[in-house]
């Protein structure tokens, strides 16, 4: 995660910008003006948890550009139990993601095609699990205006943790993104669809945080028979469905070299929030601001009560 893609609800892959953070949202987004760019994010997370990733990006003029990244999880130490309960070593665990990615635009440069290909590691103490996955977008982009498609995470997993099973297939993600720059006003607003390859994302869980059987997992709650309470819940269900596939937000775009994110995840807020507290979880917002060698920005995105999420990147320009 960069810490402008999680300013704009946790991706920014309808956005077309010359910052080379954007290649870890959609590849699409890499282009020219971000050769010789040096991309470095940091997160100090909850419970010892961080994450960080790194970029470098390099033309190759009429035949496009490539970068190579990096992006790990580190997940701190934790104590070591057996079957019985009995402590033994303590033990790390981390996830490794390094990328290569290329991308190109058309011969009519308002389209650009991108992919990413991937090397997946992960460790857990002494198990271990290896795969790859692609991802694959195109961006159009023209007068102000953006469109683009994003199919992430095809691939699959060669190693699993015990052995026990091969060519395990990963979760893909199929995201949409538009934005428009507003020609008299600095708004840049723009909306994502995230996860278009499943139908529903809902998730509720058996039991709440009060202990109390979830009635919305039972369906013990009485209905009345009145068509308008019965039309009120499907619209209810199916709003609620489909937001929970959106990120909205909007760019202020005060000057080329200083502007402001704000966003809101309707899903993370609906999976963050307690039954018994209600706050503005899914809530982000950041800037960025840039120097002729170099640009900072940073990100703040409400999780969950326990677990705000700050990020800091810097931009390296050669």
């Amino acid at each position: 995660m960069t810490s402008r893609a999680a300013a704009n609800g946790g991706t920014n892959m309808g956005l077309w910008n010359t910052d080379i953070h954007s290649l870890h949202s959609n590849p699409a987004l890499l282009n020219k003006y971000m050769a010789k760019q040096i991309a470095l994010n940091y997160c100090n997370y909850v419970s010892d948890l961080n994450f960080g990733y790194g970029a470098y990006a390099y033309s190759l003029k009429q035949k496009g550009v490539v970068a190579a990244s990096i992006q790990f999880y580190d997940y701190g130490s934790f104590n070591g139990y057996d079957e019985f309960g009995n402590k033994t070593n303590n033990f790390k665990a981390n996830d490794y993601s390094i990328n290569l990615s290329y991308a190109k635009p058309f011969k009519d440069s308002s389209f650009n095609i991108g992919a990413t290909l991937k090397t997946l590691i992960s460790t857990y103490d002494i198990y271990q699990s290896y795969g790859n996955a692609i991802d694959f977008g195109i961006i159009y982009h023209k007068n102000n205006f953006n469109v683009s498609i994003l199919a992430k995470n095809f691939g699959f997993v060669y190693k699993t943790y015990t052995n026990t099973s091969v060519n395990d297939k990963l979760p893909t993600n199929l995201q949409l993104g538009l934005s428009y720059k507003l020609p008299k006003a600095p708004f840049r607003p723009f909306v994502t669809f995230d996860y278009l390859n499943k139908k529903s994302l809902k998730y509720i869980s058996p039991v709440d945080t009060t202990g109390k059987t979830n009635v919305l997992v039972t369906d013990s709650r009485k209905l009345d028979s009145t068509g308008f309470q019965k039309f009120a819940v499907r619209f209810n269900s199916g709003f609620d469905g489909l937001m929970r596939h959106t990120i909205i937000g909007t760019e202020i775009v005060f000057t080329k070299n200083f502007n402001l994110q704000i966003a809101y995840n309707y899903r993370r807020q609906k999976e963050m929030t307690l039954p018994e507290r209600r706050g503005v979880n899914g809530l982000s917002f950041g800037f960025n601001m840039n120097f002729k060698r170099f640009a900072f920005a940073y990100s703040f995105s409400k999780m969950a009560f326990p677990g705000n999420a700050s990020i800091f990147s810097l931009t390296i320009k050669h």
